[in-house]
């Protein structure tokens, strides 16, 4: 069965959901994991392996393909009348134990877009490629949005040699193993692309609690990431009084109930989490000496998300002078917000009410290569919903019934841009 749709500016494309089904299920089987869930790290066989299959589907429907020097793939179907091209697909690495939607979806409702335009419409005026994005997540380097800052010029030339695996191996290294020339990353960077739309999981729980078709992404959230360090004294727990402790643990546990209440008072979308505690000594008898946790701190709005900021480190402060602890706060990632181009936008917004959708202007929770693209290139970003919010997880899964509305009006976007 195919899908079509029609309207006033005469706009009409079919889609095949049992392609798109089938392309989930296939590269979907690549990289799983015997504990379940698929882990699919840039440069490893299973991404080599992911990769040569959709380099399969791109030629099967016509397209030119290439890779570049990082390894991103491209599918392109030739303009006529311009040397400047439209792009869109998503990342083909997960994360471990990761689901088969979390970046993939947005490769194959690219190419059921890219292919349901070419057989409609023939050859746009500009390019419209396929963009299978090499690396996003950062599971197997801290190279997260390795493919995108690539094309975006943004690899610092030590990066190749000191960016690092759990064996230790650079991701230079990596790169050569797959036949890949580290020292022609610079070469990677595009100068030609005039838009960039991503199809994506809302990897949240909005758009299927609330019913909508779809989503369209007015800002990629701002964060930052902290490690605490609050050292107390150790002392035995039996003969040391509750109001001489110098207690780090109990501390720490007061800073983080006050730190995620100030986001809770703040109301979504302002997230605080702490992901990760570690107590020293760890002895069930002893006070504790120290106790280091991570906070992960996110807000879309700018101001709003200084102000959390400003408000967790005052909590962090407070309670610490108050119990007579010392206090280490270091910075470990730091991105402000970053709004999707207003005429892609726009365009994504239009084409949603064109396809007649229920659909929510929102930001995004999570980082996306849209937000590196978006410094450099005029981006949009389309949500589709996932079902009970989950994301990251083997229960990552969204219908491909509830797909096809946000690949149409992706079909829609690209037809406006390309066409």
């Amino acid at each position: 069965m195919s899908e079509s749709r029609a309207s006033g500016d005469r706009f009409a494309v079919e889609l095949d959901p049992a392609m798109l089904q089938r392309h989930i299920d296939e590269l979907g089987a690549i990289g799983a994991l015997a504990e379940g869930g698929l882990y699919r790290g840039v440069y490893t066989p299973a991404w080599a392996e992911a990769m040569a299959l959709v380099q399969g589907w791109l030629e099967a429907l016509g397209l030119e393909t290439r890779r570049d020097a990082v390894g991103n793939l491209f599918g392109r179907l030739p303009g006529t009348e311009s040397q400047r091209a439209v792009l869109s697909g998503s990342h083909i690495d997960t994360v471990r134990q990761g689901g088969k939607y979390d970046g993939a979806l947005g490769i194959h409702a690219a190419i059921a877009a890219i292919g349901a335009l070419k057989a409609a419409y023939g050859r746009p005026r500009k390019h419209l490629e396929v963009y299978v994005i090499c690396e996003e997540e950062g599971s197997r380097f801290h190279a997260s949005f390795w493919g995108s800052r690539a094309l975006n010029g943004r690899i610092a030339p030590h990066e190749a040699d000191s960016l690092q695996d759990a064996d230790g191996v650079a991701i230079g290294q990596a790169m050569r193993e797959r036949g890949l020339d580290s020292s022609a990353i610079p070469s990677a960077k595009r100068d030609d692309v005039d838009a960039f739309i991503e199809l994506h999981i809302e990897q949240g729980r909005i758009l299927d609690d609330e019913g909508y078709d779809a989503g369209v992404v007015h800002t990629i959230t701002g964060l930052r990431q902290l490690r605490v360090r609050v050292g107390g004294r150790q002392d035995h727990a039996g003969t040391t009084p509750m109001d001489l402790r110098r207690d780090a643990l109990a501390g720490a546990v007061e800073m983080i109930a006050r730190l995620t209440g100030a986001a809770e008072a703040m109301g979504r979308p302002a997230v605080a989490t702490v992901g990760s505690i570690a107590v020293a000594p760890g002895a069930t008898n002893v006070v504790p000496a120290s106790c280091t946790f991570t906070i992960d701190t996110r807000h879309s709005d700018p101001g709003k998300r200084l102000e959390l900021l400003a408000a967790i480190e005052r909590h962090l402060q407070e309670v610490a002078a108050r119990r007579g602890l010392e206090l280490e706060v270091q910075q470990l990632i730091e991105h402000h917000p970053v709004p999707m181009t207003p005429a892609i936008r726009d365009l994504v917004e239009a084409c949603a009410q064109a396809e007649g959708l229920r659909y929510l202007s929102m930001p995004s929770g999570a980082g996306h290569d849209s937000q590196i693209m978006a410094q450099h290139v005029p981006t949009g970003m389309v949500f589709v919903p996932s079902v009970d919010g989950r994301s990251h997880t083997p229960a990552e899964y969204t219908p491909v019934e509830r797909s096809v509305p946000g690949v149409r009006v992706l079909a829609r976007a690209l037809y406006r841009l390309a066409y």
